[in-house]
Formats: C-alpha cells, structure tokens, sequence
C-alpha cells in the first residue's frame, strides 16, 4: 500500500518493514531529530519539510479558514480541495516535495508535527492535509487516517472539524482511526456536507 507518515520515530523502521513491496513515505520538521534518524536507519524514505503554523495561532486559524475559500471544498466531485501550491490557505502543505503529491495515500499517519508548546507547528496544516488528500482521491477505497494525541485540545478540535466524527470508525486511549471516502462517491458535497457551518462533515 502507499503509506504517508507525519514524524520520524524509532518505529518508523517497523512501518517500513510492514509495507513491503509498498511505498511508505516520512515527513519531518525538526532538522537535528531527521538526521538522527536517518543516520540509524538510512534505507527510510523521509523529507525533511517546513510548516508555516504556529501551535499558538491554532485557534485563530479554526476560526478563521472559512474565510479562505482556498481552504474549502469545491462544490462538484471535480473540484474536491487543491493542496499543492495552495499559497492562499494557511492550513495547506503546498511545498512539500512532489512525489507526496504525486502519489494517492491508502493510510496517512499523523504523529507530527510537534504540537507541546506555543511555538512548536501544531498538528493544524497536517490534519487538513491529511483530509484534502483523502477528499482528492481519485482511486478506489477509501482513505484510513490515524491520528495521535487526541486527548490534546488543539488535535482533538481539529479531527473534528476536517476529519470528521461521522468517518470516524474506531480509537483507542489517544489515537483516533478515520476512514474517509473520497467526494467523488459521496454525491452532492453541500448535502453530504455540514455546509457552511461545517463545510468538510
């Protein structure tokens, strides 16, 4: 399967190893941890990726992304939600490297970035990634995303807002599982959608 992982970690060898034959994809922001990591375990696919959010700025950029219809979904299947070179939305990961795009992701992992202190990036620009990409899918199947740390605030608001409780199909203690269908096969996305109010449930 493709495989997107947000954070590097002593496990990451273990999700490698689990996805043989597969791509499996990290993405890391803390330079210093990536070349630890990378030294030890060489063979990993990883990148080394900046984000422009700020964990303190999260709950001006939950009110504010509606104003943004860059960060919002399209209102037909053929428009779903543009993520690369999406300047406009504070919430995109426009800049990542090319084969993150270029690539449909059967699970994202969502460990990371750091999200403990106010100016660490938070897990805001990760999640809604993480819920564009899965809206974009153009395969088949769905899109499992898991997501750490719920008992925190910031992370628990956000899955609920981009991810949604209704795509959310199990958990346990801080991880939350989702499994979201791609717009294509939901039909109408205002009606399938909380509309204005709540645009991507």
């Amino acid at each position: 399967m493709r495989l997107l992982v947000f954070g590097l970690g002593y496990d990451s060898p273990l999700w490698h190893a689990l996805n043989p034959g597969g791509v499996t994809v990290f993405l890391e922001e803390d330079p210093e941890w990536y070349n630890i990591v990378r030294t030890e375990s060489p063979f990993l696919r990883a990148h080394l990726v900046q984000y422009r959010t700020r964990l303190d700025h999260a709950d001006a950029l939950f009110e504010s992304y509606k104003r943004f219809n860059s960060c919002l979904p399209g209102e037909a299947a053929e428009s779903p939600v543009r993520i690369r070179r999406n300047e406009d939305c504070p919430l995109a990961l426009h800049n990542l490297p090319p084969e993150v795009y270029e690539n449909e992701w059967d699970m994202l992992m969502i460990d990371a970035p750091k999200g403990y202190f106010p100016e660490a990036p938070g897990r805001m620009a990760a999640i809604w990634t993480a819920t564009a990409m899965a809206w974009s899918r153009r395969g088949e199947g769905d899109t499992d995303v898991f997501l750490h740390d719920v008992d925190r605030p910031v992370e628990k608001m956000f899955a609920e807002e981009f991810l949604c409780e209704r795509f959310r199909v199990g958990g346990t203690g801080r991880l939350w599982y989702f499994s979201i269908p791609p717009v294509s096969r939901r039909g109408n996305t205002t009606a399938a959608s909380g509309g204005a109010e709540r645009p991507f449930c």
